[in-house]
């Protein structure tokens, strides 16, 4: 079962089409019991970081305890950087701190926000990846994440140099881009998620 935060900060309806087009058991919930029960959770997200962490407040303890149980987890877009430390979006306003780091908005010679279509380069290997590189994938957004250790950047894309569109550490996966309104390739993701061992 892939269980899906409601948290009144994402798109579920996308997210749910994708798990349901690859043939996986899914529900949404704000029910925090549910969540604990979950051998798999995806954290969807569109808006602002600082409204979605005062949404995120009542279930910060069990995305924790998930985590740290090695079970699966994915954020999606702004589910990917309320997982950092901080966000230049809100200042003063802490993420979940999953992964250390911070996101920032984009600069240089770009239009703001990146949205539409871009190619992923897959920089180390990740299980949510895996038989993915050099596809194109669905953007929409103005910040992006730095992490402090580039190790966990699992790929990125060109977009005024290179931006981050995907997390990986053990059990803790995450991508900028959605998955859910990729095609194929996004579809596989959604996948090779669902396929983790637990």
């Amino acid at each position: 079962m892939i269980t899906i935060i409601d948290y009144k900060s994402g798109n579920l309806k996308s997210i749910s089409n994708g798990f349901k087009k690859i043939g996986a058991d899914y529900q949404i919930t704000d029910d925090k019991e549910l969540m604990a029960d979950s051998d798999y959770l995806v954290l969807p997200g569109v808006g602002a970081f600082g409204s979605a962490m005062e949404n995120l407040k009542p279930f910060e303890d069990v995305i924790h305890e998930h985590v740290a149980d090695d079970k699966p987890f994915l954020g999606i877009c702004l589910g990917q950087q309320v997982l950092m430390s901080s966000s230049e979006e809100a200042p003063g306003v802490k993420g979940l701190d999953l992964f250390k780091g911070h996101a920032e908005l984009l600069r240089g010679d770009v239009k703001i926000p990146h949205m539409g279509w871009n190619k992923l380069n897959v920089c180390n290997d990740s299980p949510i990846l895996e038989g993915i590189d050099g596809e194109y994938f669905y953007f929409v957004h103005s910040y992006h994440v730095v992490p402090d250790d580039e190790i966990i950047i699992a790929g990125t894309c060109d977009y005024g140099g290179d931006v981050v569109a995907s997390l990986s550490q053990n059990n803790l996966f995450s991508t900028q881009f959605h998955p859910e309104k990729s095609g194929v390739a996004g579809l596989k993701i959604l996948k090779n998620f669902t396929n983790l061992e637990i």
